[in-house]
């Protein structure tokens, strides 16, 4: 054939970029790189602004990541393309994040009086995600209160009553802290929560973000800073978006913060609980 017959506008045949399988990482699944030989079980995802990463444990219990490329790993002898792994659900067991049966096709109702106040602001994000379909099925708002040092101001504007009830997200909230004296006085139609940990990052399970526990941070350093340097993130910004992005459900949770939500979601939708059935 004339290599120079036909339509010369119709350029070069461009090579087809080579397809791999594609692979669910399943927790658990034990891959190849096949760039350098590394050996490990998938243990966690991480979405960063470069991109889909998997998280490798191997046999000695060391962890790295590795950006998922087109054909980047090998499972039993075959090269293949990873992909992020989704838990089925059963359909006829539908549920939400929080772990409650989803109502599909119900509009959300007009805000209802009472509301749920989250002390901090990453706290606030988490709460959202994993409870937010729920709370809006029921018109509860989750607003952002800034810290407990706002919370007599804003409970005087707000008013509670039996019919306007409120709830209170606090951080480390254990007896005889500042936290727990901030929230002693607050009347029978307000019902503070809390969880143990310094920071909202520490009450979702570090497995989830390939670790095998949180590091321990001296008193006097800057927690989040002091966690960023001992798992090697570049800063709190990257450690939040790991954090917020390894989290899906309530499962990914603490139970002490997932008790703690769950009661006030109670107290503010159900009105025939007292604030002592719930304490």
């Amino acid at each position: 054939m004339d290599p120079y017959s036909g339509d010369i506008l119709q350029g070069h045949q461009r090579k087809q970029p080579r397809q791999f399988p594609q692979v669910p990482a399943k927790p658990g699944e034990v891959v190849e790189v096949l760039a350098d030989g590394y050996v490990g079980a998938v243990v966690g995802f991480e979405r960063t602004y470069d991109g889909d990463f998997v998280r490798l444990e191997d046999r000695r219990g060391a962890t790295r990541i590795f950006k998922m490329r087109p054909g980047a790993f090998m499972i039993d002898g075959q090269r293949v393309t990873l992909t992020r792994y989704v838990e089925q659900r059963d359909p006829r067991q539908n549920r939400s994040n929080s772990g409650s049966r989803r109502v599909e096709n119900v509009q959300a109702k007009v805000a209802a009086p009472s509301r749920i106040w989250v002390e901090g602001i990453h706290d606030a994000a988490i709460v959202e995600k994993v409870w937010g379909h729920d709370l809006r099925v029921e018109g509860v708002v989750v607003e952002y209160l800034e810290g407990l040092d706002n919370l007599e101001a804003r409970l005087k504007e707000f008013g509670p009553s039996p019919q306007r009830r409120v709830g209170v997200l606090a951080d480390h909230l254990v007896e005889g802290s500042k936290e727990s004296r901030l929230t002693e006085q607050v009347g029978p139609d307000v019902l503070v929560t809390g969880h143990p940990f310094i920071d909202i990052w520490a009450a979702v399970k570090p497995e989830r973000l390939g670790l095998r526990a949180w590091p321990e941070v001296p008193y006097g350093e800057d927690w989040k800073t002091g966690v960023c340097r001992r798992v090697g993130w570049s800063d709190p910004k990257e450690g939040w978006n790991r954090v917020y992005s390894a989290v899906n459900t309530y499962k990914d949770l603490d139970t002490t913060l997932v008790g703690a939500v769950e009661r006030l979601v109670d107290f503010v939708t159900t009105p025939s609980l007292s604030k002592a059935d719930l304490m």
